[in-house]
């Protein structure tokens, strides 16, 4: 799954819009809760069901006496009355003798349920009817046999059922799209990650019960039916319905299971290995799909061939669903998309195309991480996720290395850093029980941190062996269930047989099997990796040097929180890292390395040097500072050659000094004489990370209205980067990384008013509206064009316009961001756009918050959704945000304004 972020920010809108503009429409009546926790209930007491019978089960997970088979799925949807009639036949394996099956089911009206032995099934008896114990509390049902099922022998459950069509974006749940004459047209779609196939319909619902599915499904004749498998046969039925027969799935857990009714159109192409891959959208939308087609097919190719694995199914399809929730979903044979994760056209700029890519190549990579190979339980969701973004970075710098994805790569790490040195922040792996639980593991911890931390692996253990361990985790594990020590064991063994020379190799047969030789220390990749999936937060390794000779600290980073803050002391408790470090100084170009296991540590140089610089390339995942003067041999450097420090550690130098500044561990004005070297500074990434910095600041300023200091920083940057913005052209042309440096600087020139980026914007603007919107400006700068020209009355009003008539996702987006950037935003609660676009006006960003009386205002917000009953762990990582804000503020705003004077 991709972007899962979505779903969150969905109910927090929701939660806004029922309690402040419409708490008395229907649609706010299912986002309410109850403020009581039903999963919050005695392990030792058994529960009533509805009908106020004792329900025989008080766990949360399903007990395992009863275990699926095969599922025989029968659905069929009703595009007209917005309902589904289903029915199955479940085939199980009893462990332990019992009296009753439970099951998950959600909103689901079970009509009749039939038992079958195998004796039954054998002779054609009818079986027995059983009754049903509905638990909503635990989204689960009872199925009682009128005497004991038997233990080894299997058993067919025969339930019949039937459901609305849902109205969110769960389960099997209805869309809809405007076609270009402007009819609304109605699909139903299923999405069931993690914990919604029970919406569809009643199963065993846990990743650890893999089944098999033989699928059907009922449509009428104008329609389409896919679901995983191979269509196989289609009956005619009375009425003129249809009935679709799917071939049987591979073994595979209840949330990959997908099928859609639809009347969309698809492109097609073959994989060098046979497998056909479609790839469907909206009729208006079907010339968007190609390069969809032609990455996939790339992707695929290049997967097989990595993890040496055939992909186990004869065909691939991805669709682009009008109003899918999240990015994407990974079901297997069957990937759902949002359109603007899926589509790509005239419209889509640099960054929207690596964007495509990287999702398409996220949900290729769940194929085998995540569908062949499926963590045990919701805790190691990171299993999943960590690795299809991991992928990501191997895939498209393979494939497209042109995108220049590894830059990108950088980013993905800085990002969650910022969450993960937040107090708020959680383990990787971490218990969830609870629906609401499972949901928030899927954030930026498990697929940010999740990848950052296997590729600091994969640089400490080198990329042939982690790619060797990888594919043993995969072939020992296919069609099964994985945990965290799985993992380690499949990594320590590709040590194991043809690894003879270099660094790593085993020193003696009395090791165990987790354990490595490392320049002459033995390393536990087990030990050492669960320090960084147990504990959440990151480390900060603290340099001093004396001479020649290195002494390391390791303490934990928390940003906002400072060492002479009284907490300081309590928040470092019990935090120990197994940090593998690598480091290069002034003398050479070569990358040390060694393993932090301790509190403190010294290390011995061999010869004098001027500057030393930790975690190369930034592949580690741990800040650095460097005390005495440490900093200052390094800014010395930059002023003096800059290049004699490679390219991704300038920028992670950029970054380490100023998340050092939210911690109070280094002075503002320091970081920002770290910057002073950009102006000779040809790496695109680097200059856009001291930009970043200095444009949060100016938002950071101009929201509080600290004039003088906006003001001054608003010409440091224009001038500054004055060399810089001249240069840019109003085009497509260049590299990735060109085109998007001239998205950023642009985007921020028009912004801070420079008058020729304005004149130019508002000139480009003005052709576009006389050419009634056909004028194809170029992709890169659209959003700064629309930007500019939704600042006027007349220019606001067409781009509204124009955002119902067109059909490109990505240029819709641009047009709702630039709408929402005017003084004329209040105007769009009055329009349909979608929930997407309301959550877009609605919630913008607080990480500029800087107040405390915008602190309380959201603290005030947050309570009230509260009283409904949302309790999410988001609540805490904003407001522990805005708390940093205020204390940086508080600290360094004398420093910012004294060094801009200083400066001018």
């Amino acid at each position: 799954m991709a972007n899962p972020w979505r779903k969150l920010i969905f109910n927090i809108y929701m939660g806004f819009y029922c309690s402040t503009i419409m708490p008395q429409m229907y649609i706010c009546s299912q986002f309410s809760m109850s403020s009581i926790d039903p999963f919050n209930n005695d392990p030792g007491a058994f529960p009533g069901a509805t009908n106020g019978e004792p329900f025989p089960w008080n766990q949360l997970r399903l007990p395992s006496t009863v275990i699926p088979l095969h599922y025989d799925l029968l659905i069929h949807p009703n595009l007209t009355s917005l309902d589904f009639v289903g029915s199955e036949k479940i085939e199980v394996l009893v462990r332990d003798a019992t009296q009753f099956i439970i099951l998950h089911s959600k909103d689901l009206e079970i009509m009749n349920v039939v038992l079958q032995s195998e004796e039954d099934l054998r002779y054609g008896k009818p079986g027995k009817r059983l009754n049903v114990l509905n638990y909503p509390a635990h989204q689960q049902i009872a199925l009682l046999a009128p005497e004991k099922l038997m233990a080894d022998l299997r058993y067919s459950v025969a339930i019949d059922f039937q459901a609305k069509l849902a109205n969110g974006f769960e389960g099997f749940y209805k869309s809809t799209y405007r076609t270009r004459g402007g009819k609304t047209r109605i699909i139903a779609v299923t999405d069931f990650e993690p914990t919604e196939a029970r919406m569809a319909f009643p199963c065993f619902d846990e990743p650890g019960f893999k089944a098999n599915f033989s699928i059907k499904i009922r449509r009428e004749s104008g329609y389409v039916a896919l679901s995983n498998m191979p269509k196989v046969k289609t009956i005619e039925l009375e009425g003129g319905l249809l009935e679709d027969h799917f071939e049987t799935t591979v073994k595979m857990s209840t949330y990959l299971v997908a099928y859609i009714v639809c009347d969309f159109n698809s492109v097609s192409g073959t994989t060098s290995s046979g497998v056909k891959v479609s790839v469907y959208a909206s009729p208006d939308k079907w010339s968007q799909t190609h390069y969809a087609l032609e990455a996939s097919l790339k992707l695929l190719d290049f997967y097989e061939n990595y993890f040496d694995i055939n992909y186990p199914l004869p065909k691939l399809d991805l669709i682009a669903i009008p109003d899918f929730e999240s990015g994407a979903m990974e079901n297997w044979g069957l990937i759902t998309y949002k359109e603007t994760a899926l589509l790509f056209d005239i419209k889509t700029s640099a960054s929207d195309k690596l964007w495509v890519t990287k999702v398409i190549a996220h949900e290729l990579a769940h194929q085998w991480f995540g569908n062949l190979v499926t963590m045990e339980w919701w805790n190691d969701i990171w299993l999943n996720e960590g690795f299809a973004t991991y992928m990501e970075l191997i895939s498209v710098n393979a494939t497209y290395p042109e995108l220049q994805s590894d830059d990108v790569f950088l980013d993905v790490c800085f990002a969650v850093i910022k969450k993960d040195s937040l107090n708020s922040s959680r383990p990787i792996s971490n218990q969830a029980e609870t629906p609401t639980q499972i949901e928030e593991m899927f954030d930026a911890v498990s697929y940010n941190k999740g990848a950052c931390i296997l590729n600091m692996l994969k640089d400490f253990l080198n990329e042939e062996k982690f790619h060797k361990g990888i594919i043993h985790y995969l072939k020992t594990f296919s069609y099964g269930n994985a945990k965290n020590d799985d993992l380690w064991s499949s990594l320590s063994n590709s040590c194991l047989g043809d690894f003879t020379s270099g660094e790593f190799c085993y020193s003696d047969s009395k090791m165990t099997s987790n354990t490595l030789t490392f320049l002459g220390e033995n390393v536990e990749v087990k030990e050492m990796m669960t320090t960084w999936t147990t504990q959440k937060g990151i480390p900060l390794v603290v340099i001093t040097r004396e001479g020649r000779s290195l002494r390391l600290q390791q303490e934990r980073f928390l940003s906002g929180v400072f060492k002479e803050d009284p907490e300081w002391r309590a928040l470092q408790e019990r935090y120990l890292w197994h940090i593998p470090l690598t480091y290069s100084t002034s003398a050479s170009n070569v990358v040390h390395r060694h393993v932090l296991k301790s509190r403190t540590d010294t290390l011995e140089l061999s010869e004098k040097i001027s500057w030393v610089k930790f975690n190369v390339d930034s592949n580690g995942y741990y800040i650095v500072h460097y005390e005495g003067h440490g900093w200052d041999q390094l800014i010395t450097q930059l002023n003096q050659n800059h290049t004699l420090l490679r390219p991704k550690d300038r920028v992670g130098l950029i970054h380490d000094a100023f998340q050092l500044v939210s911690a109070g561990r280094l002075t503002l004005d320091k970081a920002l004489d770290l910057t002073r070297y950009l102006q000779h500074e040809a790496n695109i990434p680097a200059l856009l990370k001291g930009l970043e910095y200095l444009e949060l600041f100016y938002h950071i300023m101009e929201r509080r209205n600290v004039s003088d200091v906006t003001e001054n920083l608003k010409h440091y940057i224009l001038r500054y980067f004055k060399p810089v913005i001249d240069t840019q052209s109003w085009s497509d042309k260049g590299s990735v990384q060109d085109r998007m440096l001239r998205s950023t600087i642009l985007k921020l020139a028009c912004y801070l008013n420079h008058p020729p980026c304005i004149q130019k914007a508002t000139e480009l603007f003005s052709q576009w509206m006389e050419s009634s919107g056909k004028l194809n400006i170029p992709s890169d700068v659209l959003k700064i064009v629309y930007s500019v020209g939704a600042q006027t009355t007349v220019g606001w009003n067409y781009l509204l316009e124009q955002y119902g008539l067109s059909v490109s996702g990505a240029e819709k987006e641009k047009i709702l961001y630039a709408l929402s950037t005017s003084k004329h935003q209040e105007k769009l609660m009055k329009f349909d756009l979608g929930s997407y676009a309301m959550r877009v006006i609605v919630f913008g960003t607080t990480s500029h918050f800087s107040s405390k009386d915008e602190l309380q205002e959201v603290k005030l917000f947050f309570d009230s959704l509260k009283t409904q009953g949302l309790h999410l762990d988001i609540f805490q990582t904003i407001l522990e945000t805005i708390s940093k804000n205020i204390k940086w503020l508080e600290k360094n705003l004398p420093t910012l304004r004294t060094w801009l004077l200083v400066s001018s």
